[in-house]
């Protein structure tokens, strides 16, 4: 057993690997899975057009009210409708909890973390697989991107599957089985339609780098190793499960779907930044050691082992796994921190053999300039912890006080990680943040964020609501528009258009009508052009998540039968 190896008994000495897996996620991710309300604004957006799927029976179109929304495939709305379905007939689904529609997130990330532990065994060996699979699961950016209703934490799960499969091929293409291929090819295919082209670009730049690295090295066989995956079946299979919805929604929205998707989406994010989330060359490396918490303790301890990894076969794959689609990222002018997340399973498995490697320990220091950087994720979080209900909350009062817990876990993993790490230690240190992480995500995830109401206005909005408004009925929304404000009030509730729309919507058809403080002068002004005296039931502070600023919402009635 390597020295510090007692500190991961746990993951080390069980006979059932992946109970424990399923265990340890299971302890790291249930924090806030069921207690955060709708998040702004996409997660709001995917549940949105998935309950109105459900709603109208159209699986085909993607819309969110009556907006058509032609930006992702439609993989991810299909993954949530058994389950908002099943809700419903179980009697789940009165309040319409956002928690049915995150359970294909939740089961993505766990294909993920399965996947490396399973395909990591060929790659790194038994132990660094199973570390690797751990350390993966208390990633940050795994344990955000599961409790998020949308896309990113399935696609994760597919691409380490189909990366995985692509890697088996690789190493042992005599022994590569006919059904393994046709998984790789259904996994492509579940990528396409979760994301579009992100899971085909990663295995095809690692297929390209393969290929010319053999070619650079004069190796006769080259690609021939592709021909285990049986593309003469494959791809027909592939087309089989990809192409039906393609054509569908292409004729269901006349070609406007590939314009908005391909032209405005995806060519925006390409050729410049798309909805403000720009970020220059660089930026996904500066976020490593926040995104890969706490695993960045031991990834940059060992970097040299990265560089080592290009003279043995496993770690040309992982390597050309990595390298050419993160530069992708890189170079792409719009950046969000989840991007490389489908990279995380080859980084980490590079540095769980790395870390356990007995001949290599990391030099003093590179693991003193690792600890820095960890100390530094550990202060942004423990800090942010801490400020943020000072920073949201109106006023002073308790829940200004729901970050301690937090900023108290922050210190305790400060306290066990630093000083082993700082002594060179870092399997030490890596172990003990790995076992202390579940306490800073619990206080945070589940006893911090979903007490703060502050952050969440909607679903306050839809209790004083108090079902005057059926499915949105007889609502409508001015200046605060954000997508959760429709998931949880209803359907039909209206974002109105101006001031003077607003007040002839509730002279109309209206009963109740929400004004952002921003436009309330206007509106009341074109209330009383129009007659009206509109009722003030009620006014909320709060945050809006979306544009970043506090707001104060005044909702007003009809009239005072209303």
């Amino acid at each position: 057993m390597v020295p510090g190896m007692d500190l991961l008994s746990s993951l080390f000495r069980t006979r059932w690997p992946r109970g424990f897996l399923v265990a340890f996620c299971l302890v790291l991710w249930l924090p806030g899975f069921f207690s955060l309300p709708p998040g702004d604004r996409d997660e709001a957006r995917f549940a949105q057009a998935t309950k109105q799927m459900l709603e109208s029976g159209d699986v085909i179109r993607i819309r969110n009210g009556a907006e058509a929304r032609n930006l992702k495939p439609v993989g991810i709305y299909w993954a949530q409708l058994p389950f908002v379905a099943a809700g419903d007939a179980l009697g789940l689904g009165q309040k319409n909890p956002i928690w049915r529609y995150r359970l294909p997130s939740l089961l993505g990330a766990l294909l993920g973390v399965f996947a490396t532990y399973r395909f990591g065994i060929a790659l790194v060996g038994e132990e660094a697989a199973r570390l690797a699979a751990a350390l993966l699961a208390a990633s940050l950016l795994v344990v955000i991107e599961h409790d998020i209703a949308k896309a990113d934490a399935a696609l994760f799960g597919v691409t380490t599957l189909a990366m995985g499969l692509l890697g088996r091929a690789w190493l042992d293409p005599a022994g590569f089985r006919p059904w393994q291929a046709m998984l790789f090819w259904l996994a492509l295919a579940a990528g396409v339609l979760l994301k579009g082209p992100v899971t085909p670009m990663i295995a095809g730049l690692t297929v390209l780098v393969l290929g010319l690295a053999a070619l650079w090295q004069r190796e006769k066989a080259g690609l021939a190793w592709l021909s285990c995956l049986r593309p003469r079946l494959g791809v027909p299979i592939f087309l089989a499960a990809t192409l039906p919805w393609f054509i569908a929604i292409g004729i269901a929205t006349r070609g406007q779907f590939f314009a908005d998707a391909l032209g405005h989406d995806l060519g925006g994010k390409i050729a410049g930044v798309s909805n403000g989330h720009g970020a220059p060359p660089g930026a996904h490396l500066a976020l490593l050691p926040l995104t890969l918490f706490p695993a960045s303790l031991a990834v940059f301890a060992v970097l040299p082992a990265f560089w080592r990894a290009r003279k043995v076969r496993s770690g040309q794959f992982l390597l050309a796994w990595i390298v050419p689609s993160w530069l992708v990222f890189e170079i792409v002018p719009t950046k969000l921190p989840h991007y490389p997340l489908p990279l995380m399973p080859a980084i980490l498995l590079l540095a769980a053999q790395a870390l356990l490697s007995r001949e290599h320990a990391p030099s003093l220091s590179l693991a003193r300039f690792s600890a820095l950087l960890f100390a530094l994720a550990l202060a942004v979080l423990g800090l942010g912890a801490l400020m943020l209900p000072l920073a949201i909350v109106p006023g002073w009062g308790s829940a200004n006080f729901y970050g301690v817990p937090g900023f108290l876990a922050a210190l305790l993993i400060a306290r066990a990680t630093l000083p082993p790490a700082w002594a060179g230690d870092v399997l030490t240190g890596t172990g003990r943040a790995l076992l202390l992480a579940p306490l800073l995500y619990w206080a945070v995830l589940e006893g911090e964020l979903p007490h703060l109401a502050a952050l969440w206005p909607a679903p306050q909005i839809a209790r004083e609501l108090a079902g005057r408004t059926p499915d949105g009925e007889g609502f409508g929304a001015l200046g605060y528009q954000e997508p959760s404000l429709r998931f949880v009030v209803g359907t039909r509730a209206r974002f109105l258009l101006d001031p003077q729309n607003a007040a002839s919507f509730l002279a109309g058809a209206g009963k109740m009508v929400l004004v952002d403080g921003t436009e309330r002068e206007s509106f009341l002004l074109a209330a009383r052009n129009l007659g009206l005296s509109p009722q003030l039931r009620t006014t909320l502070s709060g945050f809006n998540l979306g544009r970043g600023r506090r707001v104060t919402l005044f909702l007003y009635a009809r009239g005072p039968d209303v």
